[in-house]
C-alpha cells in the first residue's frame, strides 16, 4: 500500500458540481482504498491504496462520475512527493501570506518550449519545477493579474491549484 494525496479539480464552486466529503470517503473506501480522509469540501484526499498513480487517478475520476455525475480531472502525489514540495518552497523567501502563496499541481512536467515561453510577472513570481507551479500573489488571488493568466494554456498541462495553507495541511494529513 503507498499513501497517497488525491487532488480533485473544479469541485464544490458555487452550486455545481457538489461532492460531499462523507460520500466521497465512503465511495473510495468501497473501491478498496483505505484509511481514506479528506480536508476541506475543495477535493484534497489522503488515502492508501495498492494501485499505482495513473490507475489511482483513474480509479478516482469513475468514481467521482459514477457516484455524482460528472467528471472530475484528478491529480495524484504521493504522501513523500508532497512533502517534497513543502521542503521545497521555492517561493519561501518572498511569500509572507500563505493564503496568497499557491501551488498548482499538474499531472504531468509542462514542456520545456512551454516553460521557456512564459511571460516575466509584472507584480508577483512565479516559478514551475518538475511537476508543480508555484505562484506568489502579494495582491491576493483575485487582484494580481498572474492568477489571471491562462495556466493550463500556456503551460499545455491543466493542474489543480491549493494555497500553502492547505498544501501544508494535507501534508499533515498524510502523515509527513
Amino acid at each position: 500500500m503507498t499513501r497517497y494525496v488525491v487532488l480533485l479539480r473544479g469541485i464544490n464552486v458555487g452550486k455545481a458540481r457538489q461532492v460531499g466529503m462523507a460520500e466521497l470517503r465512503e465511495t473510495l473506501t468501497a473501491r478498496g482504498h483505505e484509511g481514506v480522509r479528506t480536508h476541506l469540501r475543495s477535493g484534497n484526499v489522503v488515502l492508501d491504496s495498492p494501485l499505482g498513480e495513473a490507475a489511482l487517478a483513474r480509479d478516482v475520476e469513475a468514481a467521482v462520475q459514477e457516484r455524482f455525475g460528472f467528471l472530475s480531472p484528478v491529480v495524484v502525489r504521493t504522501a513523500e512527493e508532497v512533502a517534497a514540495v513543502v521542503d521545497a518552497d521555492p517561493l519561501g523567501a518572498v511569500a509572507t501570506d500563505p493564503a496568497r502563496y499557491l501551488v498548482t499541481f499538474l499531472p504531468r512536467p509542462p514542456g520545456k518550449e512551454e516553460i521557456a515561453a512564459l511571460p516575466p510577472a509584472d507584480v508577483g513570481e512565479y516559478r514551475v519545477v518538475g511537476r508543480e507551479l508555484y505562484l506568489w500573489l502579494p495582491d491576493g488571488v483575485a487582484n494580481t493579474p498572474l492568477a489571471a493568466w491562462d495556466w493550463d494554456t500556456l503551460l499545455g498541462v491543466p493542474g489543480t491549484a491549493r494555497n500553502w495553507n492547505t498544501v501544508r495541511k494535507v501534508a499533515a494529513l498524510a502523515g509527513v
